[in-house]
């Protein structure tokens, strides 16, 4: 079995929450569709950081810090590349590089 899964649409989600606002319990929805409860409290609680309600990063903040972790990992694979290559040309030309230029 596979151990992740397609997301739900937003659609769907934005549904449960106003089933879960209207009283019904994540247990009862779970019973009903295909959620977990467990699933249906944490997109309860997502909202609610959302909303500003609940102290936690929102999903905006969320996906841009996926976004910046993902790009400070390119940063230092580039960097690291740099390096090497660095290395191997001051091997090449028989120089060593004496850090920064006065230029």
């Amino acid at each position: 079995m596979p151990k992740h899964r397609e997301a739900y649409p937003e659609a769907f989600r934005k549904r449960i929450l106003e089933l879960v606002k209207s009283g019904r319990t994540p247990e009862q929805l779970a019973k009903d569709f295909e959620p977990t409860a467990q699933t249906i409290r944490n997109w309860v609680a997502q909202a609610e950081r959302d909303a500003g309600t609940r102290d936690g990063l929102t999903t905006e903040e969320k996906e841009e810090l996926r976004r910046l972790r993902r790009e400070v990992k390119i940063l230092r694979e580039e960097k690291e590349i740099l390096k090497k290559a660095a290395a191997w040309f001051a091997q090449e030309t028989g120089s060593t590089p004496r850090g920064p230029s006065s230029s």
